[in-house]
């Protein structure tokens, strides 16, 4: 990460940014900008196959691309999918259970995996097209911690802080308030999540691994803070906002490979 990030100008930059961007308003993971940085990621790391039969799916309703669908689960958004946005831990533990965590499949991991099953089938094609949007979407909310965290304060949601010299809350911080102090344009930000992460770090994972993954990071010390959003702790996890976008894209990249080979 370049030093000028973590300097008090584009700190000052980060503040009217995220002004301006109403941290206390609805969150969605990642905000538009996390979104489509990830699936211009994923794109890119597409095999030739993999990318003409997304092509073809997406060319059902002309002009759309892996970027403008990125947000469409978001858009639409129902009492019956909802949950499928995040999963819930206990505090005392990142163990994946299906009984206690995703009660009827209701959750990101369960909808992860229904969705790849149906974009690997001979479904019909805006079924699978369907599928695709959600898949866009949803293994980039996996990998914000907070839709992996834990069920006692709704991933964040009520833990209530100052942020960027508003009232806030945890969730809202880490879905948009800390990728906004990057300060970048989006070509500019999938240039350098592409290279925050190293060949090692991209072994195969399936979606429960995810999950765990990012309850990890929700319990790791200092997540948490007990005196707001200070500039220690943006220039502590702005580093891992860039990995996470990251290995959200290549990961949402492999799990389409993986459907469509």
């Amino acid at each position: 990460m370049s030093c000028c990030w973590c300097c008090s100008r584009a700190w000052v930059r980060g503040v009217l940014l995220l002004v301006l961007c109403a941290l206390g308003s609805p969150a969605f993971a990642w905000g538009s900008q996390g979104h489509q940085v990830i699936a211009t990621v994923a794109w890119q790391a597409l095999t030739p196959k993999a990318r003409d039969e997304v092509s073809r799916l997406l060319a059902l309703e002309p002009g759309q691309t892996l970027e403008s669908i990125a947000t469409w689960a978001d858009e639409h958004r129902s009492p019956s999918t909802s949950a499928w946005h995040y999963v819930n831990f206990p505090r005392n533990s990142c163990k994946y259970e299906p009984e206690r965590d995703c009660e009827g499949g209701q959750c990101v991991v369960s909808a992860i995996e229904k969705n790849t099953t149906v974009l690997a089938s001979d479904s019909e094609d805006r079924v699978r097209l369907k599928a695709l949007k959600y898949l866009v979407h949803l293994v980039a909310d996996i990998h914000q911690p907070l839709h992996a965290g834990y069920k006692d304060d709704r991933g964040g949601n009520t833990y209530s802080l100052r942020a960027f010299m508003r009232q806030s809350n945890l969730h809202s911080v880490w879905d948009s308030g800390l990728i906004a102090q990057i300060d970048l344009d989006r070509q500019a930000l999938v240039r350098i999540v592409q290279r925050s992460v190293a060949p090692k770090e991209l072994r195969e994972i399936s979606v429960v691994g995810m999950a765990e993954e990012s309850c990890r990071l929700v319990a790791s010390p200092g997540f948490y803070p007990e005196a707001g959003i200070t500039p220690e702790y943006v220039q502590r996890f702005l580093p891992v906002v860039q990995q996470r976008l990251s290995l959200a894209g290549y990961r949402l990249a492999a799990v389409i490979n993986r459907a469509l080979q």
